[in-house]
């Protein structure tokens, strides 16, 4: 029995994930149908594409043979895809962006929405996963297009500005600092403070600052560690603690009045968001013109998109 392209990036998804849950979430389909799927395949020619621990799964050798000329067959099926579809010229198809940072996260949509109002045939998806993750796809050309806070110089990727996120100081609006909405840098370290894992591209931002002025990071009164920004700032509005967060992901707290903004004398954090391309893929259009189109519109649409944030209608 022939392989068919559905099979293929079943088994392509799963050895990118290495976990059939994880999987099956990314092609919305259950994880027995996941499974089934590879085992058919194992089945039909006699090989383990997969080694099973329990829950976790690694490539077999089998597996890790195949895995290259997979993603060839799909991408040529995707270019001709897309030759099919803009025959006439129209931008059409899917664009599915990568994603390991929150702020991206919220621009994003915006931008794929401006987009789509010139380009309705496209269909838009947004991957979250890590920046490893990201980097890995976008090396290995199974990802065309990648959003990450960190830049990152390697000979095989390029990459444009696509916005740049302010980082600010949260607290709680009973906080004593709420008030005149200033603070000393000094003056963190007697505060209970919520924090990012130390590895996310914010509280490295964060870190960087800080250190100027002669404050360590484990000199700071960290209460909770937190591995998303919503918590965060979530975990301030309940009184918890004070945090650097995102101001996208502040907007709303701010706008409804839940969380205060505090400047810290001679602290100002912004942190660049890159969108990222491999230099040697080859673009369907909606690929190729969207990277064009964030660099014509990215400034209008991020000021919408905190406008939007905030419940504030946007500029026409």
């Amino acid at each position: 029995m022939p392989l068919n392209v559905p099979e293929l990036r079943v088994f392509v998804t799963a050895a990118e994930e290495l976990n059939f849950s994880r999987a099956a979430a990314r092609l919305r389909l259950s994880q027995s149908a996941v499974s089934q799927n590879i085992q058919s395949i194992e089945k039909a020619y006699g090989v383990e594409l997969f080694v099973r621990h329990g829950r976790s799964v690694q490539l077999s050798e089998v597996g890790q043979t195949i895995l290259p000329v997979a993603r060839e067959v799909l991408n040529a099926m995707r270019l001709l895809e897309d030759s099919l579809i803009n025959v006439k010229g129209e931008v059409a198809g899917e664009l599915t962006i990568g994603c390991s940072t929150t702020s991206g996260k919220y621009i994003l949509p915006n931008l794929l929405a401006a987009f789509r109002r010139e380009y309705p045939l496209v269909r838009g998806r947004v991957g979250i996963s890590s920046r490893s993750h990201v980097v890995e796809r976008l090396l290995d050309q199974s990802l065309a297009l990648g959003v990450m806070s960190r830049r990152i110089e390697h000979r095989e990727l390029e990459y444009i500005p696509l916005f740049e996120d302010k980082v600010i100081l949260i607290v709680p609006v009973d906080h004593p600092w709420a008030k005149s909405g200033r603070a000393m840098p000094a003056d963190l370290l007697d505060q209970p403070f919520i924090r990012r894992e130390e590895n996310s591209g914010t509280m490295e931002m964060v870190a960087s600052a800080l250190k100027q002025h002669n404050i360590m990071p484990d000199t700071l009164d960290v209460v909770i560690e937190l591995g998303n920004a919503e918590a965060i700032e979530m975990a301030v509005e309940e009184g918890l603690g004070i945090a650097f967060v995102s101001e996208l992901v502040a907007a709303r707290g701010l706008a409804l009045g839940r969380v205060k903004k505090v400047d810290v004398l001679g602290i100002e954090i912004f942190q660049p968001i890159y969108l990222y391309r491999h230099i040697g893929a080859i673009f369907t259009r909606a690929e190729a013109r969207f990277w064009d189109f964030v660099q014509e519109n990215r400034h209008k649409v991020l000021k919408d998109a905190i406008g939007n944030l905030a419940g504030v209608a946007p500029a026409a």
